[in-house]
């Protein structure tokens, strides 16, 4: 049986009821944020993303919630 499909509410659910979710989540938009932007330093990244954080948590919620599920079958899958 297949899952029905991820909407809004539904990943912004996953990502406040469960801080694992959360934390996964935070970092697989904050790679992709990251890629592009390897001129910036360290320093000067974590600056960029405090800014940007709050739009790309919530415009990538969908996109990120479903590669952690994808992710975790995978995981699940292999052992």
């Amino acid at each position: 049986m297949s899952r029905p499909p991820v909407n809004m509410h539904t990943a912004r659910t996953a990502m406040n009821q469960d801080p694992k979710v959360r934390e996964w989540v935070e970092q697989f938009l904050k790679n992709k944020e990251r890629v592009g932007r390897e001129v910036l330093s360290d320093e000067e990244f974590d600056k960029h993303w405090r800014y940007v954080k709050p739009e790309r948590m919530h415009e990538g919620a969908i996109e990120a919630v479903m590669a952690y599920m994808q992710a975790h079958q995978e995981k699940q899958a292999n052992q």
